[in-house]
């Protein structure tokens, strides 16, 4: 097996979450998807977003992120004001900063397991690629597996392969949309345990959104949206 992941040390806030606000406007009027929502997160902090279909989750995961901008107030992420930046400002944050692990896996089909795992590797600029990317897919069980394409691998083992490449850039800060959402329970099981053993490994925050009430309460935190305000924290 690889060895462990070295943790990380953070001095400041993971997250810090000001008055934040989304709205749209439809023909109808405005639609509130989020109002003056405010919460920090502690570097190494496990937080479950939750709440009803249509309480704001989903935006709030994509505003944290920097995936979209805000129509108030501000997201810090581990130091960088998001409003602050441009797209590829953004970009560059998630690109040096944060993970994702989403419910319909994202890999890219023409790719093999290894070349997923290498792919933010490369688009960061690393010199050394194919080694990380190696030893964390034999970390999460699919050193077997490396050249087998998304269609050759079942739904668990393409969520072992989205772990592995969120946590090879060692992020501070990971986002997992529904990580279970996809999968059977036992599997889902393991995915879970899973994903907090690399987490508690690499010291990362982790941030996530689930309708599993018993993998919310796996969290340190829980973060509860109804009606896009924030009632419980």
């Amino acid at each position: 097996m690889a060895d462990s992941i070295a943790p990380r040390t953070q001095a400041q806030a993971a997250l810090q979450v000001a008055a934040l606000g989304k709205r749209v406007m439809l023909p109808s009027g405005e639609l509130v998807i989020l109002d003056d929502v405010s919460f920090d997160i502690a570097p190494g902090d496990t937080v479950a977003i939750v709440g009803a279909s249509g309480s704001g989750k989903s935006t709030l995961l994509s505003l944290l992120a920097g995936l979209d901008t805000p129509s108030s107030g501000r997201v810090v992420l581990d130091g960088e004001t998001l409003s602050a930046l441009d797209e590829d400002g953004r970009a560059r944050v998630r690109g040096e900063k944060v993970g994702f692990v989403f419910q319909n896996f994202q890999l890219l089909p023409s790719l093999t397991a290894l070349e997923n795992v290498m792919l933010p590797l490369e688009l960061r600029g690393d010199r050394e690629v194919d080694a990380p990317a190696r030893a964390i897919l034999e970390k999460v069980g699919l050193g077997q597996r490396l050249n087998h394409y998304p269609r050759q691998l079942s739904g668990g083992e393409q969520q072992r392969v989205a772990l592995a490449r969120a946590f090879v850039t060692r992020p501070s800060l990971l986002f997992a949309d529904e990580p279970t959402g996809n999968l059977d329970t036992h599997t889902g099981q393991a995915i879970i345990e899973l994903l907090f053993e690399l987490n508690a490994q690499a010291g990362t925050t982790l941030v996530l959104v689930t309708h599993d009430e018993h993998l919310a309460s796996r969290c340190g935190r829980l973060l509860r949206l109804d009606s896009g305000r924030l009632v419980a924290s």
